[in-house]
């Protein structure tokens, strides 16, 4: 409660901060390379990794740097993956819902999502945005039916430099409670898994803005979330065989009449 009373009473400041932070920004293109391809050798996993600017490789030059090409290249190491991109600058959970609506249902074992930075800032209501992660949840289940979905952690924006004091101690403190309500809400759901962003933001490792990864933080990023990945895959995928096989069995077993 002292937290909301002191930035009502500090909300023209912190409005006045953010017009003149966006004015002020640099804005930086996405990265180049392809969003999908396949590599690697050995058991088949699907991944689709979803999200905004963080996602699309806003940072670095090349897909290859950033999230997606990290991520991939970790894998290609353990599985014959197939991977795609679905990413756009700007997006919030709302917006990347509506791009679900114009892409083609079809499965993935694995999806990745990147939101929440852009819900922050746009300071869309915390109870607003679970339950519209909620409906990303249930849209996704049902379009790609994943056998786990990661959600990264909301990045602590209260680290990012580029963000004036105290509108930086308040959009860290609301994406602390993004945090705390994805982890609540990750736990209704057996396949899905809360990923933190536990990066140190240091300033010689972000982009030229100040705000998004630079190379060395999408590669520790990526390599974490590969390894999160790696990790539960076999348990997974044992429990899909194990189903399998019941349902082999059952089939062949005659039945009394």
């Amino acid at each position: 409660m002292f937290d909301i009373g002191l930035r009502l009473v500090m909300l023209p400041i912190l409005v006045a901060q953010g017009v003149r932070v966006r004015a002020r920004a640099l804005r930086l293109p996405e990265a180049d390379g392809p969003r999908f391809g396949q590599l690697g050798d050995g058991p088949p996993l699907s991944i689709l990794i979803l999200g905004d600017s963080s996602a699309a490789g806003v940072g670095v030059g090349q897909q290859s740097q950033a999230l997606s090409g990290q991520l991939a290249q970790s894998l290609g190491k353990h599985f014959k993956l197939d991977w795609r991109l679905v990413a756009q600058t700007g997006a919030t959970t709302r917006s990347t819902l509506n791009t679900l609506n114009r892409l083609k249902p079809v499965p993935f074992d694995v999806i990745v999502t990147a939101l929440g930075v852009n819900d922050v800032t746009h300071a869309v209501p915390r109870s607003l945005w679970v339950r519209q992660q909620q409906r990303l949840i249930d849209r996704l289940d049902t379009l790609y039916a994943p056998r786990l979905l990661y959600i990264s952690g909301v990045p602590p924006l209260g680290d990012f430099p580029i963000l004036p004091q105290p509108l930086r101690w308040s959009l860290g403190r609301e994406a602390q409670r993004f945090n705390t309500a994805l982890v609540r809400q990750a736990q209704l759901h057996p396949h899905v898994r809360h990923v933190p962003f536990n990066i140190p933001l240091k300033h010689s490792q972000l982009a030229e803005d100040g705000y998004h990864p630079g190379p060395e933080i999408y590669a520790l990023w990526g390599k974490e979330m590969a390894s999160r990945i790696i990790s539960d895959w076999p348990d997974v995928a044992a429990d899909a065989r194990g189903s399998a096989d019941i349902g082999v069995l059952k089939a062949n077993t005659p039945q009394r009449v």
